[in-house]
């Protein structure tokens, strides 16, 4: 049984990477909107939140 040999500090520049890239999609996702989108996905969100507001059951407690 042979095992395969791994060059340590390519690996760890390889997972360097993997982690910066996967942090910079993030990021882009998180803060790569322009202003109308987020004024827009804030609307809908407040929408949402109304339309949800508005099919709630009031309670006999008070």
């Amino acid at each position: 049984m042979t095992a395969k040999i791994v060059n340590l500090s390519r690996a760890r520049k390889s997972r360097a990477r993997d982690d910066k890239r996967q942090k910079a999609d993030a990021n882009a996702a998180r803060f790569g909107q322009t202003k109308a989108e987020r004024e827009a996905s804030a609307l809908e969100a407040a929408k949402a939140a109304r339309h949800l507001d508005q099919h709630k059951r009031e309670s006999d407690e008070t």
